[in-house]
């Protein structure tokens, strides 16, 4: 299957990812479907279903976030939800055609008093024969490792923008401290799932350094979400301005040619998109979505209206 000569990368300069990104548009998609069409089968789409089962009251300042406690948002905060209601919901995930089943938690990082909870919650959800994923903060080492003796699959930790832009949109972590994270993570040798946000008032440069940070990890991430805003009344970014929705696809088809063989998911922000921009997201390489009626504390397109969409572009589903 490898063929043309398209290996993997991880030492891409950030020149060439500017380059990428500036490239006529249709031959960037070109480009990123051919490249496509030799790791992955065209036409197939992978179904997550994302959870939030610790909502609110984190002691965070991510400007784009509902869940902080320095937000004026109307959320309520939730404690961590019980375990059958979480085996449940899985259930009726996978029953709709999901294949990884994926949990978050609106936390700084773990509570001790809460990390045995979790480790059972991991393996109640992984006896379903789905694959799990978790985002819970930041991580420790042996936090880490715990979580994937529990069996545990995937860990979501986005570094949602560049390094210099990022002192802009939080200040109760660094951007080093995001990294330190998926250095545990991949040590301990979970999968990792790991992104950014389109629309938080950044540059076309901040862009491409984040493009250029993910795809120059020690390993690309197995899972690329590229979120867009979702302003939220309450929060410092309520009033952000949209991106223009060409850039929404010319990160996605950068992405697909610097992490040729990782999953580019279409997570937040779905809600915004026409179903002829998804489209043409997934012509430029993206082949993984969120589905399911919320996405943490925000709405997303309905489970029929996805079927309804893949049906009409000739999608199949990931098994």
């Amino acid at each position: 299957m490898m063929n043309n000569g398209l290996l993997k990368r991880s030492d891409w300069l950030l020149d060439e990812v500017i380059e990428l990104l500036n490239r006529p548009l249709f031959d960037l998609i070109f480009s990123a479907q051919e490249i496509h069409r030799v790791y992955f089968k065209t036409n197939q789409v992978q179904l997550s279903s994302l959870l939030n089962i610790k909502t609110g009251a984190c002691s965070e300042d991510c400007s784009y976030c509902s869940q902080s406690v320095h937000s004026n948002s109307a959320l309520q905060p939730q404690p961590l939800m019980e375990l059958e209601a979480i085996v449940s919901e899985a259930k009726e995930a996978k029953a709709k055609g999901a294949t990884r089943f994926c949990m978050g938690a609106a936390w700084r990082s773990p509570k001790r008093k809460d990390f045995p909870k979790i480790l059972e919650i991991i393996k109640a959800v992984k006896a379903l024969g789905l694959e799990t994923c978790l985002t819970l903060g930041m991580l420790d080492r042996e936090q880490a490792e715990q979580l994937k003796a529990a069996g545990l699959d995937y860990y979501n930790h986005n570094l949602d923008t560049s390094a210099a832009y990022y002192e802009k949109i939080v200040s109760t972590h660094t951007y080093q401290d995001r990294l330190d994270t998926l250095a545990n993570v991949r040590n301990a040798h979970l999968k990792v799932c790991c992104g950014g946000i389109i629309g938080l008032g950044e540059s076309m440069a901040d862009r491409a350094a984040l493009l250029h940070q993910l795809a120059n990890l020690p390993e690309h991430p197995d899972s690329v979400p590229m979120n867009q805003l979702i302003p939220v009344a309450g929060t410092p970014l309520e009033n952000a301005s949209k991106p223009d929705p060409f850039d929404i696809v010319r990160c996605i088809g950068t992405a697909r040619i610097l992490m040729p063989a990782s999953h580019i998911r279409l997570s937040a922000g779905r809600t915004e998109m026409s179903d002829e921009l998804q489209a043409l997201c997934f012509f430029a390489g993206a082949n993984s979505v969120f589905f399911g009626e919320k996405l943490l504390t925000t709405d997303n397109p309905g489970v029929e209206h996805d079927y309804q969409l893949f049906k009409r572009l000739g999608i199949s589903l990931e098994q």
